[in-house]
């Protein structure tokens, strides 16, 4: 059966007759193209998960893990040198003070300031100039088998200060833990100077008991120096049990109201509305600020946190107020005065 199409200005367009195919083979035909498209859906998906797949590879692969500098060779030091099959130019050698070493047929060869690779690379290419080597070809390997003047010495406020062995890059709450811990007079901050700029020390805060923890992962190298610093002291005299000095944990902050409770409250008669708080400024002056205990343990005024070297006051009547000299008199700094040491759980 033929199907003709007639227009206006237009070829007249005759379509051949199309035979019919039998009903099951159109099945077929229909199901086969099913399943080809199916089979197409399926391949484009495997492609869309492979590439999501590379591309998330490739991005876990773009974040590359901090990689350690390359340790310096020292006066001192201990360097084993091997020779791919030349036993007789194989060894361990000591770097003397002046950074030189003595290499098998090579005679004294300056080696401080390189790192083991830089080493090998020269010890190689000197072989290769006397034409005991060949060419073309890297035969030696340098390793670092003791620094022995490189430990990393960790001081202060630790339980067991000293200088420990460093065969490489450590951690700096490794080495603190080496050490024994921190001491409860600690202070929250720590300097380290490493060796390659001790003109620029860096003061970190370290605190592994808050929450979270502040336990930065610092890199220490050999030859670096830890100091952790003694926390500071608040001092409380006049009209209360425990008047002294207060050490400051380093971890947790002290206040008046803190103060107070550690200083066994104020006496009898004591004027808490008139209290004094002298403070130490940058540039060495002295500021005194009266203050109202009781409005602070009422919550009606704000509670005031303590630096290193303040001093509160707790005055017996208002008609008795000291000055800031008679303050720094009756405290007598450094001399007579009670010194406790505290921990905040």
């Amino acid at each position: 059966m033929g199907c003709t199409g007639t227009a206006t200005d237009m070829a007249i367009l005759t379509l051949s007759p199309i035979p019919l195919l039998p009903r099951k083979l159109r099945k077929r035909r229909r199901a086969s193209k099913m399943g080809t498209r199916f089979a197409c859906a399926v391949a484009f998906s495997g492609v869309l998960l492979l590439s999501g797949s590379f591309s998330g590879a490739q991005q876990a692969s773009g974040v590359v893990a901090a990689i350690a500098p390359a340790i310096p060779i020292g006066a001192g030091d201990l360097i084993e040198v091997t020779v791919f099959g030349q036993s007789d130019l194989s060894g361990r050698f000591r770097i003397n003070e002046k950074g030189d070493v003595v290499i098998p047929l090579l005679g004294l060869v300056h080696m401080a300031g390189m790192t083991a690779d830089d080493a090998a690379i020269d010890i190689n290419a000197r072989y290769i100039q006397a034409q005991i080597l060949n060419a073309g070809q890297q035969h030696v390997t340098v390793f670092i088998s003791e620094y022995a003047t490189q430990g990393i010495l960790v001081n202060g406020e630790v339980k067991t200060p000293g200088v420990f062995p460093a065969l490489g890059v450590r951690m700096l709450n490794d080495l603190l833990t080496a050490a024994g811990g921190l001491t409860p007079t600690a202070s929250s901050k720590i300097v380290i100077t490493h060796k390659s700029a001790p003109d620029n020390p860096t003061t970190i805060e370290y605190n592994p008991e808050a929450v979270p923890p502040l336990v930065p992962q610092v890199q220490i190298l050999p030859g670096d120096t830890i100091l952790v610093p003694r926390a500071g002291i608040v001092y409380i005299a006049g009209n209360v049990t425990r008047s002294g000095g207060y050490v400051l944990d380093g971890q947790h902050s002290m206040t008046v109201e803190k103060l107070m409770a550690l200083a066994g409250w104020g006496g009898r008669a004591a004027a808490l509305d008139h209290a004094h708080l002298v403070r130490t400024l940058g540039n060495g002056s002295r500021e005194d600020v009266e203050l109202s205990v009781n409005r602070i343990f009422k919550g009606k005024a704000p509670d005031i946190v303590l630096k290193d070297g303040d001093i509160v006051w707790i005055p017996t009547s208002r008609g008795k107020l000291v000055t800031e000299q008679a303050i720094s008199s009756a405290l007598g700094i450094g001399t007579s005065i009670a010194i406790y040491r505290t921990q905040f759980q």
